[in-house]
């Protein structure tokens, strides 16, 4: 069992899109008086004081339009959620590869679509290049049926990934069961990352090292999504002491999973 490291004083961002921040309320408000003394400025005849009334009016009436204006311009809705969900811990980076595992929901021409143990809906795009496994061995895309679990592994784009692999787990169940003990905690608007971590944690800046593809992130993706799945997996890190950091989205915790040289999870936060 992977020890429990808890306090690390280390930052995560919301993983969440949060609206854009109030503006300031436009003051739409003038007071005109204009006070007449015996001496002063005189109003000639009956007709000069009503076009000076109109004009008055009319002045106040665009105030008035000015202020309806600024009081009735639409607001982001913060109940409304992206249609991509993210978001993550750190910036997120441009298309890389990565996985997820999950139940097959449908299937299409181009492909298929899965949902995470956490609920979160993934777009799969197959082709001639994707190859497909069962049990260890070679096996057809018509091995993947609605309600089956498997680990897609490729090129991420947000909930979207190109498949250059999908492995069938024939008695898998999407991850639900590793992500409960591992304790990940499913994307909530809103909702801060908690600042915890378990296992062994290196010694880094987050941003630091090489993004890696191919075989490398595959394995380390695999790996990563094997102990703790629920989330995407959208790009495999190369740290500076030879290790793995294998970054989730579309969850609230954790962001960051460790794989070491040997492709074995040490710890996630």
């Amino acid at each position: 069992m992977i020890p429990l490291v808890s306090n690390r004083p280390r930052s995560h961002l919301m993983n969440a899109i949060e609206p854009a921040g109030p503006s300031g309320d436009g003051d739409a408000s003038t007071t005109a008086n204009r006070t007449h003394r015996k001496g002063g400025l005189q109003l000639k005849n009956r007709k000069t004081f009503l076009i000076a009334g109109a004009v008055l009016t009319c002045a106040l009436a665009g105030f008035a339009t000015v202020g309806t204006s600024l009081a009735s311009t639409p607001s982001a809705d913060p109940s409304v959620t992206p249609s991509a969900l993210p978001t993550d811990g750190g910036q997120r980076s441009g298309p890389a590869d990565g996985g997820a595992t999950g139940i097959v929901q449908s299937k299409s021409a181009s492909g298929f679509t899965l949902k995470t143990a956490t609920g979160v809906t993934v777009t799969v795009s197959d082709n001639a290049s994707t190859t497909f496994t069962k049990s260890s061995h070679r096996a057809s895309a018509k091995e993947v049926k609605e309600g089956t679990s498997v680990l897609v592994l490729g090129l991420v784009d947000s909930a979207d990934i190109t498949a250059s692999k999908v492995i069938v787990q024939p008695h898998g169940d999407g991850g639900a069961t590793a992500a409960e003990e591992a304790g990940v905690i499913a994307f909530q608007q809103g909702t801060p990352s908690p600042a915890k971590s378990v296992g062994t944690i290196p010694d880094y800046t987050e941003g630091e090292g090489t993004v890696v593809s191919g075989s490398t992130a595959d394995k380390a993706t695999q790996a990563a999504q094997a102990v703790v799945p629920g989330g995407i997996a959208d790009r495999v890190v190369r740290l500076d002491d030879g290790e793995y950091e294998v970054h989730n989205i579309s969850i609230n915790w954790p962001h960051h999973v460790f794989v070491n040289k040997h492709f074995k999870v040490v710890g996630w936060e």
